[in-house]
C-alpha cells in the first residue's frame, strides 16, 4: 500500500504544479473542496425521500477519489517528507472509523472537515468500507483520474474550452468504461488510459 500511496502522492504534486507551479504557496483551501464534494457524494448515492433514487456507487466512488486528491494535497503541505505523508495516510486507512450508514458517514467525514480544515483519513476509510472499494480499486481508479485531470488540462479546462459532455455523457463516465477495459497493472496503464480518452474525445 505505501508504495502506491507514494506514487500517488507524485502523481498530485505533479497535477498541482501543472495547474499552478507555486500551488504550495497558494493557500488553497483543500478542506473547503473536500466538504463540497461530500455533498456531490451524497447526491450521487440518493438521500431524497421525496422522490425514487437509486444509489450511482460508480459515481461515489468517482466522487471519493475526487476527495482524494484534496485530502492528499492537503497531507503534502503538512510535511515535505512523502515517506512520512504515506505512512500517516497508511495508518489511518488502518483504523477506519466505524459507521454503519452511508449517509451518515458523509456527513460525519464533511463535519470534521469542515471543523478541522482538514480530512482524516480513518473516515475515509469507513465510506470506502461502506461501498465495497478495496485500496485496489481506489488506486486504479485514482491514476485514472489523474490522467482524466491532465486530459483536460491538454484540451483547455483552464480557458474553458474543454468539452466535458461527450455523446451526452460526463467525461467521468466515459472514463469508467475506459478503465473497465484495462490492466491497471501494465506498465502502460497511464498511457492506455489518456489513449482510451483520446479515442472517445470529440475535440
Amino acid at each position: 500500500m505505501k508504495t502506491q500511496l507514494l506514487v500517488m502522492l507524485e502523481m498530485q504534486d505533479a497535477m498541482n504544479a501543472r495547474v499552478n507551479p507555486d500551488w504550495r504557496q497558494a493557500g488553497n483551501a483543500w478542506y473547503r473542496a473536500i466538504w463540497t464534494e461530500c455533498a456531490e457524494m451524497l447526491d450521487h448515492y440518493g438521500w431524497k425521500w421525496w422522490k425514487h433514487q437509486q444509489p450511482d456507487l460508480e459515481q461515489v466512488r468517482l466522487e471519493l477519489v475526487d476527495i482524494l486528491h484534496f485530502a492528499m494535497s492537503d497531507y503534502l503541505l503538512q510535511d515535505i517528507d512523502n515517506d512520512v505523508v504515506a505512512a500517516r495516510i497508511e495508518a489511518e486507512l488502518s483504523d477506519p472509523r466505524q459507521s454503519a450508514d452511508i449517509r451518515s458517514a458523509i456527513e460525519i467525514m464533511a463535519q470534521s472537515t469542515i471543523t478541522q480544515q482538514s480530512m482524516h483519513f480513518s473516515d475515509f476509510a469507513n465510506i470506502m468500507a461502506l461501498i465495497e472499494m478495496d485500496f485496489d480499486q481506489l488506486y486504479r481508479t485514482y491514476v485514472g483520474k489523474n490522467v482524466l485531470n491532465f486530459f483536460r488540462q491538454d484540451h483547455g479546462y483552464k480557458d474553458g474550452s474543454y468539452i466535458k459532455i461527450w455523446a451526452g455523457r460526463e467525461d467521468n463516465e466515459h472514463l469508467v468504461e475506459v478503465l473497465g477495459n484495462l490492466d491497471s497493472n501494465s506498465p502502460s496503464f497511464r498511457e492506455d488510459v489518456y489513449q482510451g480518452l483520446s479515442n472517445r474525445y470529440p475535440g
